[in-house]
């Protein structure tokens, strides 16, 4: 399969005009936070810019892989608050925590790989109903209307799906 050429800058562009509200609204959901929340975006349309080349266009469309950036993005900032690193944390133990987030930041690229190999590996069906579902928190009924098909049959390529995908991922050598 060919690896897809970079996002261009108005690619880029257009992912922020987009859906830089809607992930504005996402982030403060979670956060309850505006301030956080702000940061959280611009720090998920920073990485889509910086990680711009690896994008792929046939494993998820610009808005689930923002999503996922920002979920990452959300996840990296609830560990920063639980571990004290901010504005008011005190250096001592600084070092400490900077190796702990740079090893875990490397285990969870290395699983980010994983995963987008053994999602290529599964079927077309399989591949959209997981992402539908769980990269795009769609409800399985919404997904099996917009697909034309029973909503049973999606919670069914989602259950096949999910298992085989597992089974890539252990075949792979699991995740870290």
């Amino acid at each position: 399969m060919d690896r897809p050429t970079a996002l261009d800058a108005d690619a880029l562009r257009e992912a922020y005009r987009d859906h830089a509200g809607e992930l504005l609204g996402y982030c403060l959901q979670r956060v309850g936070d505006r301030h956080a929340a702000q940061d959280a975006v611009q720090e998920t349309y920073l990485r889509m810019w910086r990680a711009s080349e690896s994008y792929d266009p046939q494993l998820a469309g610009i808005r689930t892989w923002l999503y996922a950036i920002a979920r990452n993005v959300l996840v990296d900032q609830h560990r920063r608050r639980s571990s004290g690193i901010g504005p008011a944390a005190s250096l001592e133990g600084l070092e400490e925590i900077v190796d702990t987030l740079a090893s875990d930041a490397a285990e969870s690229r290395l699983d980010v790989l994983v995963v987008e190999e053994a999602l290529r590996r599964l079927s077309p069906e399989h591949r959209h109903v997981i992402a539908e579902v769980y990269l795009r928190d769609r409800p399985t009924v919404e997904v099996a209307t917009d697909l034309d098909i029973p909503a049973g049959t999606v919670r069914s390529r989602l259950f096949h799906g999910l298992r085989a995908l597992r089974a890539e991922i252990d075949q792979m050598g699991g995740l870290r």
